[in-house]
Order: structure tokens, then C-alpha cells, then sequence
């Protein structure tokens, strides 16, 4: 076969990609893996073998004649790790009303570069994703100004509320978004927690409705699967309303289990050192014991958020041993961080919950190794830099995290022995879809399903024999999703090289381990970052 100059190859528009010697994450076996033919558009590369970013490695493509028809990229991917998509349970985009910190475009790009193929947006838009459509004969008087400014931005997309905007986003913005995302719809109307969201003004978004609308594929791709006024603990006013839409429509009440009127950081020894007002560590433990006992009663699906102290742990140990349809998610920052750094991190270490103690730290880790703990969710929260450096009193909660959370949690679990990468993976990806109610690929099934072993050459092997996963003559790649992940690789975090608009991270400099080096939608290449260094000899 004839080299093929990749520019030249880019214009002609497409291309097939076969990945050699990945390691199936939970069997341990070493298979090639064939993605259909596909575009180079949309493409998210931080090494220019798939773009103009960078020198291409040219030889890798490869073409039996002038039309390109055929044109093949042999990636070396000897040492990579092929899991499920990781998902996400727990992002904010900021988008509409604050798309100077985020938009769906950047957050989508930083998921897709996390290795995240699926996540979940709170609904604590500006306006606040509650359902309700704009009355055009409104003023923006009753608006807060950040409220306005995304109502306009909803309106002038051509949209009437924030879900059909946030549904129709790409189409709307004529972007390519390189990560699945599904919505959860406030608890409250304006997510101010005086009166409960009524469903006549968002069932028509749940995935049981969009399935029925076949001229609507936008709105079926992007359902509403939750219930959140993530932010604030929903309301015990409203509670009992709340959870009888989340029983009526079969949905999980996400709950921000925590309520403080006042303190920026942890009550213990370091609050009081700094002289900052503190955050007992009761305020997580009220929600949490009012949310097991609401489950308790009425059996409504209670998924606590962000839990992070030994407290709120021991109270859902119990629960889960009794039964009662509770689950929770802590995030990699509590994994990694307690109140003691914030001294060194300052704003950047600012969130809610705030980062508990050492010995809270260390609970949440035994909580993930003995399984109390159900899944990681980042908690991906977008700011300014010019909001962050307001100070510990006056700068807004929360950290991003898409594109540092595998390798925190890995450098914090697996490298120190709590678990291995295979629970990583079931924490980070299965555990999440669940919640989502969403299929996660099973890669033992589609091998059996293919046609056996096929010849591969590899450069340092003659003649090896494996199976290959062709996903190329598939008729339904929508839920092929995956991950590429390099389970050994360490690096430093360099906020600078991020794909967020946002830089708001403590981890900042940090040496940590594993990495996604390339994310798969749908079959397809949504981000790479495997290097175009090593030469591979094609599969014949």
C-alpha cells in the first residue's frame, strides 16, 4: 500500500481506524479493535494524528487507491487498557447564563478528554432548568441580571426554555459535541425550595416521553433521568411533593446532602487557625439521616451527593444493610484533599461540602473499600479565575475536576492499594450508568459475537494471532462507548492544557497516575491523545 499524506487524506474525509493490542479491562485478554470509517471533523486531538494540531504521523495511514476509499490508521495501543465509557453523574456546564466560566461545547470537550463519554448536568442553569417555559410577554424585570442575560441567550438560540435549548444545543449552535450528556430537572421551581417543580411542565422530557416522538431524535438522545436542586438540599417543605413525582415518573431524587447558613470551610482545629468561620460536620449528617429515613418511609430512591463525612458514611452503612433504597457518590477531591490543605490551596480548595478532616478523609476512602460508597462523580464546577482569587469569604464553592478525576482517584486507590483498576472502573463507569439507566458496552459479548482471530502483526511478533472487535459492519454503534485508558502512565496536572474554560483546580501541579488517552462515541473518535510516535505494521 501507498503512503497517504494525512492533509491530503483530510480532505478527502475519511478514514478507518484499527487500534492493536489493547487490554480488555475486566478479562485481562489483548485484542485489536476496527472503528467503522469515519471523519475527521470533530475530532478532539491533542497530538495531530487526527488533525492539524501538530505533525501527523503520516505513515500510519495507509490507502489502496487515490479515492481513499480505504484508507487505514494502524494505532500502536500496546499497554492501553479498552473499558466502558466512563460516566459521570454530577457536572455543571453553566450553560445557559454563564458560559464565560463554561458552555456545553468546552464541557463537553473536557469530559470527552477525561475519558468521560456520558454525563449528568445539574440543573442550577441560569435560568434554573426547573421546565417551565418563558411567557414572551414577560418582562426581564423579575430576572436576577444573570437569570436575564441566559434567558436571552435561550431566546435568541430560538427557544422557549432552558431543557429545549440545552436538548438542541448542538443543532441550535451547529457544534460537534464529543460527549453523551442527560438532564436532571430542578426539585423546586426556580430551585428556590418553596414550591415543588410541577411535572406538567417537564414529563414531556423523560426518556418514557421522547421515545415516542420519532421526529425528535435530539430530544431522545438528551432524556431527563433525575430529579436535583443540586447546590441546595431539596427542601423539607417540599419533600414529601418531590418524592411522590420521583415515584410517579421512576426517577432517583439526587440530593445535595448538606445545608450551612454560614462558613466557608471545615469547623475543626484548621478553621480556627485561620480564623475562618467553620462547616460542622452535622450539616451533612442531618440531610443525610432526614433523606435515609424519607426513604425509609415511602420508598423512594434517595442517591445522596458528594458525601464526605465519617458520620454521613456510617449512617448509610447502616441504611444499605437494612435495605433502604439509598445510594451515594463521593468525589475524587475528598479522596485527595482535606481541610489542612486548604492553607496551601486557599479558594481553590473552597467547595460544598468543604474538604472534611484527615480522619474523614481517610473514612471516605474505607468507605469506597468497602463498598458504602457506590461511585465517583466529579462535581465538575466551573468559576473564573477572577472569582476564585476573591478570597476565602467572598469567592464561590466548588473545583472542576472532568479532566483529573480518573487519574486522582487512580493515584489515591489504586496506587495505594485500597482497590484495583477493575473497581475503579465499575465506580467510575457501571455504578454511574445504573444511575443514569443507561446500557454500558460489554466487550466479552461483542468478541463472542464476532467472527474469532484474525493475523495480526505486530512489530516486535512475526505471526500473532487474536481477536479482533470489528466495530465497522454494525448497524447500531449508539451505545459503543469507550474508554482508552493508560493504567501506568504519571504526569503532571497543568491547568493551562485543559479543554475547560475553566482552571479552578487545587490539583494544580500535582503529580498523579492513569490517564484516558483516547475516548470512543459511538464507535467513533471523540478525543485522542495517543502520541503518533511508534511505527506499527499494518494488519494484512
Amino acid at each position: 500500500m501507498d503512503s497517504l499524506d494525512i492533509n491530503q487524506h483530510s480532505a478527502h474525509g475519511s478514514f478507518r481506524v484499527v487500534f492493536h493490542g489493547l487490554r480488555v479491562w475486566d478479562t485481562g485478554e489483548i485484542i485489536d479493535v476496527a472503528l467503522p470509517s469515519t471523519s475527521f471533523d470533530g475530532i478532539l486531538d491533542d497530538t495531530g494524528l487526527f488533525s492539524h494540531r501538530g505533525e501527523a504521523c503520516v505513515h500510519q495511514i495507509e490507502s489502496s487507491d487515490e479515492s481513499c476509499a480505504d484508507a487505514v490508521i494502524h494505532v500502536d495501543a500496546r499497554g492501553l487498557v479498552l473499558a466502558p465509557g466512563l460516566c459521570d453523574p454530577h457536572v455543571h456546564f453553566r450553560d445557559p447564563g454563564q458560559r464565560d466560566k463554561e458552555d456545553m461545547l468546552s464541557g463537553c470537550r473536557s469530559a470527552a478528554a477525561g475519558g468521560f463519554t456520558t454525563v449528568l448536568l445539574m440543573p442550577n442553569t441560569a435560568p434554573a432548568m426547573d421546565g417551565r417555559r418563558f411567557d414572551t410577554s414577560d418582562a426581564l424585570d423579575g430576572f436576577s441580571p444573570t437569570d436575564a442575560h441566559g434567558r436571552r441567550e435561550v431566546e435568541q438560540a430560538g427557544f422557549h426554555s432552558v431543557i429545549d435549548y440545552v436538548q438542541h444545543y448542538a443543532q441550535a449552535h451547529r457544534a460537534t459535541l464529543p460527549t453523551k450528556y442527560l438532564l436532571s430537572v430542578c426539585a423546586s421551581v426556580d430551585r428556590a425550595g418553596i414550591d415543588a417543580s410541577d411535572p406538567e411542565d417537564w414529563k414531556r422530557y423523560l426518556r418514557a416521553s421522547v421515545q415516542q416522538l420519532p421526529s425528535d431524535s435530539v430530544m431522545r438522545e438528551h432524556p431527563l433521568v433525575a430529579i436535583s436542586d443540586d447546590g441546595s438540599a431539596v427542601t423539607s417543605k417540599i419533600l414529601a411533593d418531590v418524592g411522590e413525582h420521583a415515584r410517579r415518573y421512576s426517577l432517583p431524587i439526587l440530593d445535595h446532602c448538606e445545608h450551612h447558613d454560614s462558613g466557608v470551610m471545615n469547623e475543626g482545629q484548621t478553621s480556627r487557625s485561620m480564623g475562618l468561620p467553620g462547616i460542622p460536620a452535622s450539616t451533612e449528617l442531618n440531610v443525610v439521616s432526614r433523606d435515609i429515613e424519607f426513604a425509609r418511609t415511602t420508598g423512594t430512591h434517595m442517591h445522596l451527593q458528594h458525601v464526605s463525612t465519617a458520620l454521613a458514611f456510617d449512617a448509610i452503612r447502616k441504611a444499605k444493610a437494612e435495605g433502604i433504597p439509598v445510594s451515594c457518590e463521593t468525589a475524587p477531591h475528598y479522596l485527595a484533599l482535606c481541610d489542612e490543605d486548604v492553607k496551601r490551596f486557599a479558594a481553590m480548595a473552597k467547595m460544598n461540602p468543604p474538604l472534611r478532616s484527615a480522619a474523614d478523609r481517610e473514612a471516605t476512602i474505607a468507605a469506597v473499600e468497602d463498598g458504602t460508597v457506590d461511585m465517583i462523580a466529579t462535581d465538575h464546577a466551573p468559576h473564573t479565575m477572577s472569582e476564585k482569587n476573591q478570597g476565602m469569604l467572598d469567592s464561590p464553592n466548588g473545583i472542576i475536576g472532568l479532566e483529573t478525576a480518573y487519574a486522582v482517584c487512580h493515584r489515591v486507590l489504586v496506587d495505594g492499594g485500597v482497590i484495583d483498576d477493575t473497581r475503579l472502573i465499575e465506580l467510575m463507569s457501571l455504578a454511574p450508568a445504573r444511575l443514569m439507566g443507561i446500557d454500558v458496552v460489554d466487550i466479552s459479548a461483542l468478541l463472542d459475537n464476532c467472527d474469532g482471530e484474525h493475523r495480526a502483526q505486530d512489530a516486535h511478533v512475526e505471526h500473532l494471532h487474536r481477536r479482533l472487535l470489528d466495530l465497522s459492519n454494525r448497524e447500531n454503534t449508539q451505545s459503543l462507548d469507550f474508554s482508552i485508558l493508560d493504567t501506568d502512565c504519571t504526569w503532571t496536572v497543568e491547568s493551562g492544557d485543559f479543554h475547560s474554560k475553566a482552571h479552578n483546580t487545587p490539583f494544580q501541579g500535582m503529580s498523579v497516575s492513569g490517564r484516558a488517552q483516547a475516548t470512543i462515541l459511538n464507535a467513533a473518535i471523540a478525543f485522542n491523545r495517543i502520541p503518533a510516535t511508534r511505527e506499527m505494521n499494518p494488519c494484512e
